[in-house]
């Protein structure tokens, strides 16, 4: 019986240590990812705010327009003066003794008089009370610096569309290695587990064959020790696996103990890919990050024109209509209309178009070395996560090929154990080993998707849409 128990448990710790390839899927592995990713793209908070800097570019762009448009204001102006410049005007001084004159000549002739006396005239350079309402038009007919602000703030929205189309990638990027992660700790608690199972097998065997006897106690002793260290690694690996879900769920925007829903890594995870120089190539036309900052790099070479352009004169037509006067009336004597062109040059600043001209050339040149930047980080990614996954999957075979040479090891050592040929310590030994050998074989069958993940970030390869409005 004890023999055919320690046969059932073997069989318990092998089936559990293939749980990954044993277990049947819940759903295929990359349809599940695709729709957490599309869970993701439609939750995930970092996504939201980056839409919201594209809602803002596009918003700014309206706002560029705008400028062609004429302008037509309101403007009501109501004034109570006290004191201030009066005009005297002397009319009576000037007039009163000429037309005393001509009245004495008319009453010489026997006429009566007709010329009146006439009192000085003092005349309010300020009103006490005076209104002016108006409408006023402004129509820009030739402002240089207006279209260049227009194509500036376009460059600027594909700049942000294409940082929301990176963030979405690395989104789905994290969302694909976070999952895996968690399948990874899932299936490692489960391969522990089953080494713990059969440590508690084998401390109830060798209890009873101490109780016989057969054994001294220093054999049972190591045996609880060796369970109490399976059980800590059982605690870590359930600790790594609750981490790993929580990350998940955050990426998700979810609560964080919402449940995942498991699956089977594919059975072929080792096609082949494309030359080092080819991913590339791919990696430079196709990442997100290449074309933002060429339209940033457009946006400051519109700056640059912007700048030149403010020196350059404007010409605007304006049109003024309304009422003036000391009361609200409208009608003739109080309505007046006026239309203007408007010709504004602007000869001398101080010097501040120049200092914005070469302040604009300057951001454009530290573009241009961010470019290059960029590219040359890229092809590091690519390189790297190419080699990365080029070693994954090498090892795969390898960490395969150790673990069914475990597992025959500790077969073989379970039926010495049983039949009394084979140490204590040797027994543990191979036990060991087949869990240190299980757990390193799916630590890299689940690296190898990981790594397959990065390699499609690093490339901007994979089911996401190329257009900036992802």
């Amino acid at each position: 019986m004890p023999a055919l128990r320690t046969l059932m448990m073997v069989g318990l710790c092998l089936g559990a240590s293939a749980a990954g390839a044993q277990t049947p899927p819940a759903s295929d592995f990359d349809t599940l990812v695709s729709n957490y990713v599309a869970e993701g793209l439609r939750s995930n908070l970092a996504l939201q705010g980056q839409t919201l800097e594209v809602d803002k570019a596009s918003q700014a762009l309206s706002e560029a327009r705008s400028r062609f448009f004429p302008q037509l204001s309101f403007e009501a102006r109501y004034t109570r003066a006290e004191g201030g410049r009066v005009i005297d005007v002397p009319l009576g001084t000037a007039l009163n003794p000429v037309y005393s004159t001509l009245n004495e000549l008319l009453v010489a002739q026997g006429q009566p008089e007709r010329f009146p006396q006439i009192s000085d005239t003092s005349i309010p350079f300020l009103r006490k009370e005076e209104q002016d309402t108006r409408l006023m038009l402004r129509q820009p007919l030739y402002a240089p610096a207006i279209p260049a602000a227009v194509r500036a703030q376009r460059a600027l929205l594909d700049a942000s569309s294409f940082n929301r189309m990176a963030i979405a990638r690395a989104l789905r990027r994290d969302i694909t290695v976070s999952y895996v992660d968690w399948l990874k700790a899932r299936s490692s608690v489960e391969i522990v587990a089953a080494s713990e199972a059969l440590l508690q097998e084998n401390l109830r065997v060798n209890e009873s064959l101490f109780g016989n006897g057969k054994i001294t106690e220093d054999l049972v002793l190591r045996a609880k020790a060796e369970l109490l260290d399976v059980e800590q690694q059982k605690r870590e690996a359930q600790n790594l696996a609750t981490q790993a879900q929580s990350y998940f769920n955050f990426l998700l925007n979810r609560q964080l103990q919402t449940s995942i829903e498991p699956s089977a890594p594919p059975v072929n995870s080792a096609a082949a890919d494309a030359a080092l120089e080819q991913l590339w190539s791919m990696a430079l036309d196709r990442r997100p990050e290449i074309a933002q900052v060429e339209h940033l790099r457009s946006a400051s070479e519109e700056q640059v024109r912007i700048a030149r352009q403010q020196k350059w004169p404007t010409l605007s037509l304006g049109v003024d209509a309304g009422t003036q006067g000391e009361e609200y009336r409208f009608g003739e004597g109080y309505n007046f209309g006026t239309a203007s062109l408007i010709f504004t040059w602007r000869i001398f600043d101080g010097g501040g178009d120049t200092a914005r001209v070469h302040q604009a050339r300057s951001a454009e040149k530290q573009l241009v070395l961010r470019q290059e930047e960029i590219a040359q980080q890229i092809r590091l990614e690519v390189q790297q996560s190419y080699d990365r996954l080029a070693t994954a999957r090498d090892s795969l075979a390898t960490a395969a090929a150790r673990a069914e040479a475990a597992r025959a090891a500790f077969r073989i050592a379970s039926r010495k154990r049983d039949e009394g040929v084979i140490s204590q310590v040797e027994f543990i030994d191979a036990r060991s080993a087949l869990t240190s050998a299980e757990l390193n074989h799916n630590l890299t069958r689940f690296n190898v998707l990981a790594r397959r993940a990065e390699l499609e970030y690093a490339t901007s390869t994979g089911d996401l849409p190329l257009d900036p409005g992802v």
